[in-house]
């Protein structure tokens, strides 16, 4: 089966923003008109993350979540704020078709057993922020990487695989939204670490790397935001898409 590439469109207050490093977000534009342009260009899937939920405690906005869904032909997963399996349950009939947990994983481990048990692992997705301290250690953050926890990726990444997660995204803070290349080296000892998919995302600068991060890092799919939305030096918005043709050829000619 070919490795997915994945877009990941972050939610503000309805719109679609853009950050660096889980900073500076920048408007990007319409969510649905987000979706009808990915839907034209064929993506694998969408994942959309509310960068406000968790450190709000508000609910997801299942009114958008439905017109978002109901545009979109690809599969469509969400994250943000979900600390419950009655609002997952929401989600679902909205359209979503995976449910993707972080902040409330680490606070509340037995909700994402119960999650898995409820709606099957494959709908279940664990979400995992990285960052790296000076001296080249990591560790998991939270709160949309406000706030530092004691966990390191790998051990967690074994943790949530036992509580029954379908997937695992990863994501470095650190890379995120600079369009310099994945931490290949974080990517490869969680995708080495456990048995289930792990998505990369954070740095993702085009299909060679997307390419690398799959057949050297050992990830199951590559996601990225930055690089699906801004084009040229002065990051012009401009939703993009590689062609099923592109990827094909990209993932099957050798790597030197």
């Amino acid at each position: 089966m070919r490795h997915r590439i994945i877009p990941v469109l972050l939610l503000k207050n309805n719109g679609l923003y853009k950050g660096r490093k889980f900073k500076d977000h920048k408007y990007v534009g319409d969510p649905i008109n987000a979706v009808k342009i990915f839907n034209d260009k064929e993506v694998d899937e969408l994942v959309f993350l509310d960068i406000t939920a968790s450190l709000d405690n508000k609910e997801p906005n299942y009114n958008m979540l439905h017109d978002i869904a109901s545009e979109c032909f690809m599969p469509l997963a969400y994250g943000g704020g979900l600390t419950s399996t009655e609002m997952i349950r929401e989600i679902l009939m909205v359209g979503i078709e995976k449910a993707i947990i972080n902040t409330q994983a680490i606070r509340n481990p037995e909700f994402v057993k119960k999650s898995v048990n409820y709606f099957g692992s494959s709908t279940i997705v664990a979400s995992i922020d990285a960052k790296k301290n000076i001296f080249g250690n990591y560790s998991v953050y939270i709160h949309s990487g406000q706030e530092k926890t004691n966990l390191h990726p790998v051990e967690w990444a074994i943790n949530l695989e036992e509580m029954g997660v379908g997937e695992i995204i990863i994501n470095s803070i650190d890379k995120d939204g600079t369009l310099t290349g994945y931490d290949w080296a974080l990517v490869e000892s969680v995708s080495k670490s456990v048995k289930i998919p792990v998505i990369a995302s954070g740095g993702g600068s085009g299909l060679m790397d997307f390419v690398k991060v799959c057949k050297l890092h050992k990830a199951s799919a590559a996601a990225a935001g930055a690089h699906f939305v801004f084009q040229g030096k002065h990051n012009a918005v401009l939703i993009t898409y590689p062609s099923q043709e592109e990827i094909e050829k990209a993932f099957f000619k050798n790597l030197e």
